[in-house]
């Protein structure tokens, strides 16, 4: 995908996953089965998420180099990079780390929690501006689970990630 490519998709994600938490009920919005995150908790996760990797797209590039370093292989694809989390996901048996795990998250702030995670996508989305399709393929970012990730795949992470918190809810709720 393109830059253009990618902030449509993140776009789209976002936008059906939103949409989808406003028309939740309170007993859905709440609901979690034992020791798993409700709807708004897992938007409160993707927030911090989002914001986390906005916050690298602000800083200049030559401290991204010097801080993470530079890519030495070729970005995934969106698929291969899917793939790859799923894999360390199946693999691995822990809380997301303390940075990204939201507090309690009640459905009196759900209108909030939205729009607070519509706002860090649109943020990001204004911060890829000033990224060209080689500095994505070029600068890394830290990934907990899965180690340094170009930018592009850190882009592609942030679309699938939406995607795989939507589809955990939605099971959640359909009690799978």
């Amino acid at each position: 995908m393109n830059r253009a490519e990618i902030i449509g998709k993140l776009e789209e994600v976002y936008g059906r996953l939103t949409d989808f938490l406003l028309d939740l009920s309170q007993d859905e919005y709440e609901y979690a089965p034992e020791g798993k995150w409700n709807a708004g908790q897992q938007a409160e996760h993707l927030s911090k998420s989002v914001r986390a990797v906005t916050t690298g797209l602000t800083v200049p590039k030559m401290m991204i180099g010097y801080k993470f370093g530079k890519a030495n292989r070729p970005s995934l694809e969106y698929r291969e990079l899917v793939e790859k989390y799923q894999n360390k996901l199946s693999d691995f048996n822990g809380p997301a780390p303390s940075a990204y795990s939201p507090g309690k998250v009640k459905f009196v702030n759900a209108k909030k929690n939205v729009n607070n995670l519509k706002d860090a996508i649109q943020t990001m989305i204004k911060r890829l501006d000033g990224w060209s399709g080689s500095d994505m393929d070029k600068y890394v970012f830290p990934h907990p689970l899965m180690g340094k990730l170009t930018v592009r795949e850190m882009m592609y992470f942030t679309i699938y990630h939406a995607e795989h918190h939507h589809g955990l809810i939605r099971r959640y709720l359909k009690g799978v």
